[in-house]
């Protein structure tokens, strides 16, 4: 919904049983994580793409399965704002403005801290999903909440594989 006035343009006006205010809350929330999601994306696709050393492949490749799966949320969490009745982000800027995943512009990012880096924000996006379930909850949205919940488990276990690559050999400690 629009900043200045949250008014749906009544050419985009979907009709729903939520609130006015539900739809409102709701779509805020899921326009905050599609911003965070196009912000990992292209981090995640950044470290795919400038990653070297002794793991490479591995590292390529996970940073690549891994950008394909995040960017694969981003068309649902779009289209269920619309769904709703809500309208969702249209730029770059818009991602600019709402993403609370800090970019990394390096020129140079060693593999392990690539990976750790990329770890932390997962989590991060998790725990804004938790928060964002609530939000639908609250607002008797339980489509968007069940989205979230497998977005969560997928977040996670991003999170536990990007873990498990930075584990120093014979050691929990990251």
């Amino acid at each position: 919904m629009s900043k200045t006035n949250n008014k749906v343009s009544p050419d985009l006006d979907t009709p729903t049983d939520l609130s006015a205010d539900g739809v409102k809350k709701v779509s805020e929330s899921l326009n905050v994580l599609l911003a965070d999601a196009f912000a990992l994306y292209l981090k995640t696709k950044n470290f795919h793409w400038h990653v070297s050393g002794r793991h490479f492949r591995d590292y390529h490749l996970l940073l690549d399965e891994q950008s394909d799966q995040i960017f694969a949320t981003t068309d649902q969490l779009a289209e269920r704002v619309r769904k709703i009745g809500g309208t969702t982000l249209k730029s770059i800027g818009q991602v600019a403005k709402l993403q609370t995943i800090k970019d990394n512009n390096e020129d140079y990012v060693p593999p392990r801290e690539m990976l750790r880096e990329l770890m932390q924000d997962n989590k991060h996006v998790a725990a804004a999903m938790r928060k964002a379930h609530d939000v639908c909850d609250e607002a008797g949205d339980v489509a968007s909440a069940s989205i979230l919940e497998i977005f969560i488990d997928e977040t996670e276990r991003r999170t536990w594989f990007l873990f498990e690559a930075t584990r120093q050999e014979g050691s929990n400690a990251a």
